[in-house]
């Protein structure tokens, strides 16, 4: 399990709790004395939150190369609903909009305490297209999960 900003917490021997840059997951795991190699790697809701068109081909490129299999799931850009702040079309807004909606809306998972705080949450939120997940997993299948027929989220499968 890895995450950047804290490990974790685990009871189980197998799961080992580790903090660093999924973006360089396989150097992060072998400073940490942790095995690089897996049967599968597991991946919700992160690769929005990377930095970017090129961190997202990093990060895809360490899932690829760290297991033969591998299961990304990340919510779709058209989706009309953008589901961290659970605002219609907060994600085609202005930056500038999407900072205010972010300071105020009430639906928020965590309210930020200022407006540096939402400007740093909006700027690191980039939800990915169909063409972006092709491009970051050219050979995998790429499945749709739905809600009412419309693809809220896509998943890379390998």
């Amino acid at each position: 399990m890895l995450n950047l900003l804290e490990p974790g917490e685990s009871d189980d021997d197998w799961l080992i709790p580790v903090t660093g840059d999924a973006c360089d997951a396989a150097g992060v795991l072998a400073k940490a004395n942790v095995g690089t190699g897996f049967d599968v790697v597991y991946s919700n809701s992160l690769i929005e939150h990377v930095g970017g068109h090129a961190r997202r081909l990093e990060l895809a490129g360490q899932v690829r190369a760290l297991a033969p299999r591998h299961w990304v799931q990340t919510p779709y850009r058209y989706f009309p609903l953008e589901p961290h702040w659970l605002f219609p079309g907060m994600q085609f807004m202005p930056a500038a909009a999407r900072v205010k909606i972010a300071k105020h809306w009430p639906l928020v998972h965590t309210r930020p305490a200022n407006v540096d705080e939402a400007r740093n949450e909006v700027l690191w939120t980039e939800l990915v297209s169909l063409t972006e997940m092709r491009e970051y997993f050219p050979n995998s299948t790429i499945l749709h999960e739905r809600v009412l027929g419309v693809t809220k989220s896509l998943i890379a499968l390998s």
